[in-house]
């Protein structure tokens, strides 16, 4: 959606920009400065949002923020957890929940996670691959872990996240249980049910713990969002038909997306088209 088309259409639904700030998770000021045309590109992920928010589909905004504003996208609070409000829960909650219940924890607030679809397994799949063969023929260090891996990512009580994948160079940061602190690099790759918070919550978080790298996987738009936050917070975006190159390893490591293009239509992956 074009910014011409964003404001058109906040005009048809009587929106105001502090409304849209609400719904979307943008900060108003943001919004403003798009919605007065100061701004003529703005990120990516702000776009999402703001296209979420302002798109036809009246049913999927309102869940958006009930989903902003819950935490459990709809689904109402996963089995065994208490009465607390979101942003009081903590790790004894977290670890308090049956083995077979997936959830993430984030500033005290519980995110109920769905099962992964064929298409988001096969990408993951696809990475662990390449990442595991780079390590594995002496070209890079480090540790490649796939989901379901906790990750103590603030080192406190209140956030445990399980990325899609992640790697990590440094052996302090393992325990039996979790990975303790930020990754080296994490990839998490959208489904509907997780595109919001992988967009906006996590990018902030993963930005202020410390990630050096967070690569974001669109199947529907078919792109590969790309963050740098290494070196001031750099934002490069790519398309399923180029070869991306690996920022922590200084790009000695490309993933060729053409070749996990041909990989889903070859087997015609449900939920790829």
């Amino acid at each position: 959606m074009k910014i011409e088309e964003m404001i058109a259409r906040k005009r048809e639904l009587g929106y105001t920009n502090e409304r849209i700030a609400e719904l979307s998770g943008v900060p108003l000021g943001t919004v403003q400065k798009i919605m007065s045309g100061q701004t003529k590109a703005p990120r990516y992920d702000t776009i999402q949002a703001l296209e979420n928010v302002l798109g036809e589909n009246f049913a999927m905004r309102e869940e958006a923020f009930a989903y902003n504003a819950s935490g459990f996208a709809g689904a109402g609070k996963p089995t065994g957890m208490s009465g607390k409000e979101q942003g009081g829960y903590t790790l004894e909650d977290y670890y308090g929940l049956p083995e077979d219940k997936r959830v993430e924890l984030i500033d005290g607030g519980i995110y109920d996670m769905s099962s992964p679809s064929d298409v988001h397994q096969q990408i993951v799949g696809f990475l662990n691959f390449k990442f595991w063969g780079f390590i594995e023929s002496g070209e890079g260090e480090c540790t490649v872990y796939m989901a379901p891996t906790d990750v103590r990512l603030d080192m406190d009580d209140k956030t445990m996240v399980q990325p899609d994948l992640l790697v990590q160079c440094s052996s302090k940061g393992r325990d039996p249980r979790r990975i303790e602190g930020a990754p080296d690099l994490v990839v998490e790759v959208l489904s509907p049910s997780t595109r919001r918070k992988d967009l906006l919550l996590k990018t902030m978080k993963y930005g202020q713990a410390g990630v050096r790298e967070y690569w974001i996987i669109d199947p529907r738009d078919k792109r590969v969002i790309v963050y740098d936050f290494e070196h001031e917070d750099t934002v490069n975006t790519y398309t399923f038909e180029d070869e991306v190159p690996v920022t922590i390893y200084d790009g000695e490591l490309r993933i060729d997306f053409k070749e996990l293009t041909a990989h889903l239509e070859k087997h015609q992956i449900e939920g790829w088209a």
